[in-house]
This record gives structure tokens, C-alpha cells and sequence, in this order.
């Protein structure tokens, strides 16, 4: 297991240590506190776990199995030198000394003795689980990485060797294969249904923390749907039942013995358990283990938009009914399905394939999970009218990088005007060249902006191009003013820019209308 990420955890602060006897004064002011409340109230009825939790495991622990991937990787030449963690800057330190010293058995690409470079394995452990009695075993793609010799060991200590089948990197999942002995056949475990679990049921892990192969842990799922900014598609269900390094890979059950969720991170200060572990929703993970058993890969469907999230004063600008909700193109590809169905920039996707979007996060889970070349409705709001588009969506290749569309305007004029807390001038050959404004970035270009300007709390710089205001295209400081007063007239409290850089990246930003 890894923590989810090492900076954002030092935002996690830790409860100060109270005085030794302020703490001992308190807790006899609770003490006592108690001792008056139990004598008036009548006792609490706390929640109960099952009784025992010990035949849901005996059910499921053979089909929990222990992985251990090896990586050979070449050794640094064979010098006697003090031994240091990996990846720590005394490694470094170390190298330098020794290659500037040519330390015993060390100068370069081979020792003084003429001796080649040394091969060594690095090796990684964690859980995994079966889910075919032919052979398949689900684990995380991390804890194999690039193994070169990968092996599942079961939990009578049997040792099979595992060949990949998949691996996905943006789901952290990966599918192996073993062949199973005649004498040792193999339990398999099956998926459960994810969306059906709610906070506070029970849930148990099996795995191999810290190399201890089959322990059992208990807990509740804390919340759903987490995002921890692993990777594009988070949709994490969060429990506390202990969860370790060793844990990835390993199933998280529900009390049926069927897995709904795949342990894959923690959060933890400490590097241990502190009751924070994310595991990838069956619901999340099954379309895409299918996909690596039958295909060897991920074949995800692609839309070709960027799209932002709406709030309050965006849905409230863009006359959204039902509020803030959706997911607002920002960016429509030029070659992209999206475009060819007639998508367009400032459309709000509120509805894909039938599927609600209560978020811009939804929308990339649910595209890519829908099968390439399918046909299907996208509902749109556009400038408050609900529009339905059929899209045949396209399949999301690594290396695509969505265009931006073409947008054509008049040419502007060079005339000066202030709004919105921004000064606003028409772009010039001089004003190109001084914020390196690309020729295909069109619209009215920001000068300066009020420091105590809404503008400037929504991050707009000089140099950036207001494109659209209110959903119509600008191309002088004149049209920005105008637009501006007829969204005040028509009782609008902010309205709605769509801002360039200088490269060209759009973004849409509402600014209220004092």
C-alpha cells in the first residue's frame, strides 16, 4: 500500500498534546460528568457488529492469495560502501563520493578488478484474490509494476508462477494467470454489487500486511464515491478496516463473501493503518478486469471534450434549472465524436446514455465506461434549453490530447474600456507579442485587473483573453460593456466569461454583477 499522496497529508495536522494535568483535570471533569449523567439517564443503546466474523472468512480466506513480483535490475558495481536506503539523498551523496573515489571494486562501468556490473532483484508483496478456479487472479497493477518473475502463493504456502494477461494503470488493476495443479484445485470468489453498499455496513479485508499472508480485518464503509486525485477515474468506497502496506491487490468483502471493492490505497501520516483505506469499487473495477481477461487491454470509450464543474454562480449565469449540476464544455476536439455530433463550447452535459451527470467527475467514469463505437444520447443544456445529441463515442487513446475548437471572430479594435474589474483593450500586434498571445487566440485581451476585484479572486491575469461574455462571442472592449448591461438589465446577478490564455487553453469564469 502507498499513502495517496505525501503533501496533502501534512494538511492533515495532528491533535496538540494537552498539559499533563490539564489533560488529568479534564478527564476527571468527564468522569464525574458521566457519573452524574448515568445516575438521571438511562443507558445508550450502542450499535452491535455481528457476533463473530470467523466462518465469513473460513468461506473466503482460500481464495485470498499473497503476491510476490520480482524485478531484476542492474546492481551498482560491486564496491564495498556503506548502505543506504534507496532514493534517499545520502544515495546520492554516496554515488558521488564513490565515483569521484573510485572506492573499493568501484570506477566506473566495472570495478578495478575488470568486474562487470552486478544484477540484483527487487521484490514487492501484496494480496490479490481469485476470481476463476482456471486460473485468473485480480491484484493491483502497482504491486507487479514491470516484475519480470511474478508469483502467487496460496494459503496453504503453495508457490504457482503468474503470467500477465492485463494490467491498467489508470484503475490500478491487473489480471494474472496461473495454472493450477491437478492435486491443488483453486476456490474462486465472486463479485458483489458495489452501488448497493452504504455507509456503515460491515465490510472485512484479507491480505498480506507487512508480509503476514491471511489476516482478517473488520470494519464499516465510511463514505463512497471518494476522489483522492489518483487518477482520472476516482470513485473510491473508503473504510475503516485496517488496511497496510501489503493490502493491494486484496479484496474487501461484504458479509455475503463477495467482493465489492479492491484495497488500493491508504492515507496515513504514519505508513500504517490509522483507519482512512480507499479500495476500487466492484462496480468500477469488473468492466474493466473483463476487458483485460477477453482483450489484454482497456478499450475505454472517448467523447473528445474538457469539460470543468459547475458552481452556484456558474449555474446561476448560464440560467442552469435544477441548479449548480453538469458537466461544462470547455473544450470541444476538433476530430472528436463530440464535435461531430454537434457538441459546442459552453454546453452543459447533464445526461449521458441515460446516466445522470451530478458532476463534471462522473462524465469521464461513465464515457469510458461504455463501450467504443456505441451510439448514444447526450443531453445538453444550452442557453437554457434542454438539446439531445446522439454521439458515437470514439475510443480513448493514451497519447489523445483533445483540440480546442477553431474560434473565429471579427477582427477588434483597439479602443480601451474597463468592466468588470478588468481593464480591457483590443488585441494589437504590440499586446500579441508582449504576452506571446498565439494569432488564433481571438477576443478582447485583460490589461490589468482590480486587486480587490471578484476577477482577480477568480485568478484572471493580464494577458488573458475574454473570448465570450454571457455565451456570446466578443471581439472589442465595446461588446464586453454592452453584453455586460444587458445581462444587468435582464436581472442577471453575474455573468458568465469564457477566458483564454495565450496558448490558446479556455476556461469558463462567472464574476457576479454588483
Amino acid at each position: 500500500m502507498y499513502p495517496v499522496a505525501s503533501a496533502p497529508e501534512a494538511s492533515f495536522g495532528r491533535a496538540k498534546a494537552q498539559p499533563r494535568s490539564r489533560a488529568r483535570a479534564l478527564m476527571a471533569s468527564i468522569l464525574v460528568g458521566a457519573s452524574v449523567a448515568t445516575a438521571a439517564l438511562p443507558v445508550p443503546a450502542f450499535a452491535k457488529g455481528p457476533a463473530s466474523l470467523a466462518d465469513l472468512a473460513e468461506q473466503v480466506t482460500d481464495a485470498v492469495v499473497n503476491i510476490s513480483a520480482s524485478t531484476t535490475v542492474e546492481a551498482r558495481s560491486g564496491r564495498a560502501g556503506p548502505q543506504v536506503p534507496p532514493g534517499t539523498p545520502f544515495e546520492d551523496l554516496f554515488e558521488e563520493f564513490f565515483n569521484r573515489r573510485g572506492g573499493r571494486g568501484g570506477g566506473g562501468e566495472r570495478g578495478d578488478n575488470d568486474t562487470p556490473r552486478q544484477q540484483r532483484k527487487s521484490n514487492s508483496l501484496g494480496s490479490g484474490f481469485i476470481i476463476d478456479a482456471a486460473g485468473l487472479v485480480v491484484t493491483n497493477n502497482h504491486v507487479i509494476g514491470d516484475a519480470n518473475d511474478i508469483q502467487v502463493i496460496l494459503h496453504d504456502g503453495t508457490k504457482l508462477k503468474a503470467e500477465i494477461v492485463g494490467k491498467d494503470s489508470k484503475i490500478d488493476l491487473a489480471v494474472l494467470r496461473v495454472k493450477p495443479t491437478a492435486d491443488r484445485p483453486l476456490k474462486a470468489v465472486p463479485f458483489g454489487d458495489s452501488d448497493k453498499m452504504r455507509p456503515g455496513d460491515w465490510v472485512i479485508a484479507i491480505g498480506n500486511p507487512f508480509g503476514l499472508g491471511g489476516s482478517v480485518s473488520a470494519g464499516i464503509v465510511s463514505a463512497r464515491g471518494r476522489n483522492i486525485e489518483s487518477g482520472p477515474y476516482d470513485n473510491y468506497i473508503q473504510t475503516d478496516a485496517a488496511i497496510n502496506k501489503g493490502n493491494s491487490g486484496g479484496p474487501l468483502f461484504n458479509m455475503d463473501g463477495e467482493v465489492i471493492g479492491i484495497n488500493t490505497a491508504i492515507l496515513s501520516p504514519t505508513g500504517g493503518s490509522v483507519g482512512i483505506g480507499f479500495a476500487v469499487p466492484s462496480g468500477t473495477a469488473k468492466p474493466v478486469i473483463d476487458q483485460l481477461r477477453d482483450f489484454g487491454e482497456v478499450r475505454r470509450g472517448w467523447l473528445g471534450v474538457r469539460i470543468q464543474n459547475v458552481d452556484d454562480a456558474t449555474a446561476e449565469a448560464l440560467n442552469l434549472k435544477g441548479g449548480a449540476r453538469g458537466a461544462l464544455v470547455a473544450g470541444v476536439g476538433e476530430k472528436g465524436p463530440a464535435k461531430t455530433a454537434g457538441i459546442e463550447l459552453g454546453d452543459v452535459i447533464v445526461k449521458f446514455n441515460g446516466t445522470p451527470v451530478k458532476a463534471s467527475g462522473d462524465l469521464p467514469r461513465i464515457v469510458a465506461s461504455t463501450p467504443v463505437g456505441q451510439k448514444v444520447d447526450v443531453v445538453v443544456m444550452r442557453k437554457g434549453e434542454e438539446v439531445t445529441k446522439a454521439v458515437t463515442l470514439g475510443r480513448l487513446e493514451d497519447g489523445d490530447k483533445p483540440q480546442l475548437a477553431n474560434l473565429r471572430q471579427p477582427e477588434p479594435e483597439s479602443a480601451t474600456r474597463q468592466a468588470l474589474g478588468l481593464n480591457l483593450s483590443g488585441i494589437t500586434d504590440e499586446l500579441r507579442k508582449k504576452y506571446s498571445i498565439k494569432d488564433t487566440v481571438k477576443g478582447v485581451v485583460v490589461t490589468r485587473v482590480d486587486p480587490n476585484s471578484t476577477a482577480s479572486d477568480k485568478r484572471i491575469q493580464p494577458g488573458e483573453v475574454i473570448v465570450e461574455v454571457g455565451q456570446e462571442a466578443v471581439s472589442t472592449p465595446a461588446d464586453v460593456t454592452k453584453r455586460v448591461d444587458a445581462l444587468k438589465k435582464e436581472g442577471r446577478k453575474s455573468v458568465l466569461l469564457l477566458v483564454a490564455s495565450a496558448t490558446g487553453d479556455v476556461r469558463f469564469v462567472a464574476i457576479g454583477l454588483d
